[in-house]
């Protein structure tokens, strides 16, 4: 008896959708989702004091990347109600810092999703050292399209700690860190910035997740 022919119309549009499907998904960038953490001890509210935006690390000092980041903090800052001044006088001097790191894999792999029939794609994958995915439905794993996806991401963050001039006093503290497949500062920092200051200063030892939208192509 000969063999029937597996491949039926059905089989095969169910197959290209399913790898359209993931072509489209691919395709779009995400967003993703800021870790924000922040601590505040006897804060001055808003009433016209005055601030600088200092580098933490002594190598970003006077440095034109830094001064375009450090904007990003003072605007921020003044939209709160504080006042812009100068370094060696303000009320409140800002320690800011930011960095990327070198990136790690992301491994995703693609194949059939028996809860959609066959020839539906699923995906799981290795994050960093460890496995993150799995799959979904139940039946019947055909081995046939499976493929591997090697992606690096990147892990970003800033650090913004204000102190009061007048003792040193350290009144605040934050740090907003993301993970994405992006490594360009330009994008990322003042992202992580608006991250920060949102709800700004928000719980003390409180830390939430904030969505910071996905790069341009």
């Amino acid at each position: 008896m000969p063999m029937k022919n597996v491949f039926s119309a059905g089989r095969i549009a169910a197959l290209a959708l399913a790898f359209g499907l993931a072509g489209a998904l691919g395709g779009c960038a995400q967003p993703f989702d800021a870790s924000v953490s922040r601590f505040s001890h006897e804060l001055p509210a808003p009433a016209g004091q005055t601030f600088a935006v200092v580098a933490e690390d002594p190598r970003n000092a006077g440095g034109l990347e830094f001064g375009q980041y450090a904007q990003v903090v003072s605007e921020q800052l003044r939209q709160l109600g504080y006042v812009a001044g100068d370094p060696a006088t303000s009320n409140l001097v800002v320690e800011f810092d930011y960095g990327v790191d070198k990136g790690r894999d992301k491994i995703s792999m693609f194949g059939p999703d028996p809860y959609w029939g066959p020839w539906h794609g699923y995906r799981g994958g290795f994050y960093g050292g460890g496995f993150y995915g799995h799959r979904w439905g139940y039946g019947l794993y055909n081995p046939w399209f499976n493929d591997v996806d090697v992606t690096t991401v990147y892990t970003s963050s800033i650090d913004v700690k204000i102190k009061r001039r007048s003792d040193g006093q350290r009144v605040f503290e934050g740090k907003a860190q993301a993970v994405s497949p992006s490594n360009r500062l330009s994008y990322l920092v003042p992202n992580l910035v608006e991250a920060l200051f949102k709800g700004f200063p928000g719980q003390s030892g409180q830390t939430v997740r904030i969505s910071i939208p996905a790069e341009k192509k």
